[in-house]
């Protein structure tokens, strides 16, 4: 599956912004689906995953409440709607696909198969 993700920006703090990720190829509702970020000089991180059901969300501490991903299993899309952005915020926003059931959420980057070329969210103070 291609990812392709889209809709980020600069924002000021307090602002809002929704990332889209678009996906092609195989059956997009097989797959549960991630958001991580990585910041500049820092390490990938998880954000929140969508389970493919589009029932069932699971989200980092550092963004609960403010975040909230939703999924279009007729569109093939995913999306973050980020809320009460802060500058810690700022980063590279990936979008990922993991195809293997698990009983657990997939917050590992080495759970998730296919990844999106990620798309840039700046917020500033």
């Amino acid at each position: 599956v291609q990812l392709q993700a889209s809709g980020g920006g600069l924002v000021q703090a307090g602002g809002s912004l929704r990332l889209s990720c678009a996906a092609s190829g195989r059956t997009f509702s097989s797959y549960d689906m991630g958001w991580f970020r990585q910041a500049p000089g820092k390490e990938r991180e998880f954000v929140g995953t969508i389970r493919r059901s589009s029932t069932s969300t699971y989200y980092d501490d550092s963004v609960k409440g403010r975040f909230t991903i939703s999924r279009d299993n007729a569109k093939n899309t995913v999306y973050l709607q980020m809320n009460s952005l802060k500058p810690e915020d700022t980063a590279v926003y990936y979008c990922a696909a993991a195809g293997r059931i698990r009983n657990y959420y997939s917050s590992r980057s080495n759970d998730y198969d296919y990844w999106g070329q990620g798309t840039l969210v700046t917020v500033s103070s």
